[in-house]
């Protein structure tokens, strides 16, 4: 076993990088297999006001390019590749890219959570630039404007209720007559003068050119088309965590998220997790980073103990 990597990291956001600087510094010279878009949910988000050390902010490519060049400087390599397929049965584990097999004798797997979108051209353009998925992350930038929130589960209902702190003027948008969410939720939003509800009614298009200055708006039972002026776009209907990759070979929840115990153990002793790809309740970059550090000292442990 002498050949193979010591430790194989599969993503390349806050969790994984992170997992990475700590187990080049512990002289376990990680391989990173980073994907071909690295860096997180973070690339996709540009004012990072709430990540410690930099009080005038920084933008989310460039923080995950800092990530990214610390740890290189203690010599973590990386393979910007995608995860074609793995073996994770036991050690030694296998993980094929799209040109090349390693093997491993400890995985961590930190491959997170993407946002489900609309799916809406003028959505993703606007990435960014009023259009969001995450109220935590960009709430504060819209304080005393007018926004939208998409969806009608427990999400969209949390949501809600942490933008009415900031925003003038909250309007939930849902597809269906009734909420998905959980009665107690939606009593609590109602609650809030701040929010109003539009049912029976989906977003057709974001309006604007370099930022949110609207939407338009369909309602679903008559196919009346309107537009509203506003500033922001919340899109809550769920992260879909990238476990697809791993097939059967560790235990999934049922949305998909890789089931975790004792803090960074999987299913498979050996497999790590960290970051989104198991945390479907806190999603920042903040408590990725220190998951990763979690999983990369127990990898460490687990390692040690593996060669005595």
């Amino acid at each position: 076993m002498e050949d193979m990597e010591k430790i194989v990291i599969i993503g390349s956001g806050p969790a994984g990088l992170t997992a990475a600087i700590y187990a080049a510094r512990s002289n376990l010279n990680p391989l990173v297999i980073a994907g071909r878009t690295p860096g997180g949910q973070l690339t996709l988000t540009t004012d990072v006001d709430d990540f410690p050390g930099f009080p005038e902010g920084i933008q989310g490519p460039e923080l995950m390019a800092l990530f990214r060049k610390q740890a290189e400087k203690f010599g973590t390599r990386f393979i910007d590749e995608d995860v074609t397929a793995v073996d994770l049965k036991g050690a030694p584990f296998k993980i094929t890219t799209e040109t090349q097999e390693v093997s491993a004798k400890a995985v961590i797997v930190a491959t997170g959570a993407s946002a489900q979108w609309l799916g809406l051209p003028s959505e993703q353009r606007l990435i960014g630039k009023g259009v969001s998925a995450c109220a935590t992350c960009d709430g504060p930038f819209f304080r005393d404007k007018k926004i939208i929130i998409v969806g009608g589960g427990d999400v969209a209902m949390r949501e809600a209720q942490h933008l009415s702190k900031y925003a003038s003027e909250v309007t939930v948008v849902n597809r269906r007559d009734e909420f998905r969410a959980k009665p107690a939720l939606v009593d609590l939003v109602k609650t809030k003068t701040k929010v109003k509800f539009l049912m029976n009614s989906v977003v057709e298009e974001v309006l604007g050119e370099d930022k949110v200055t609207g939407v338009k708006i369909k309602n679903t039972q008559t196919g009346e088309i309107s537009e509203m002026e506003i500033d922001g776009v919340f899109v809550a209907i769920g992260h879909r965590p990238n476990t697809e990759f791993l097939g059967s070979h560790l235990h999934l929840d049922e949305k998909g998220y890789l089931v975790v115990k004792d803090e960074t153990q999987t299913s498979v002793p050996g497999v790590f997790v960290a970051g989104d790809v198991a945390d479907f309740r806190y999603r920042q970059a903040i408590t990725a980073a220190a998951a990763g550090c979690k999983a990369a000292l127990d990898a460490e442990e687990y390692l040690e103990k593996l060669q005595d």
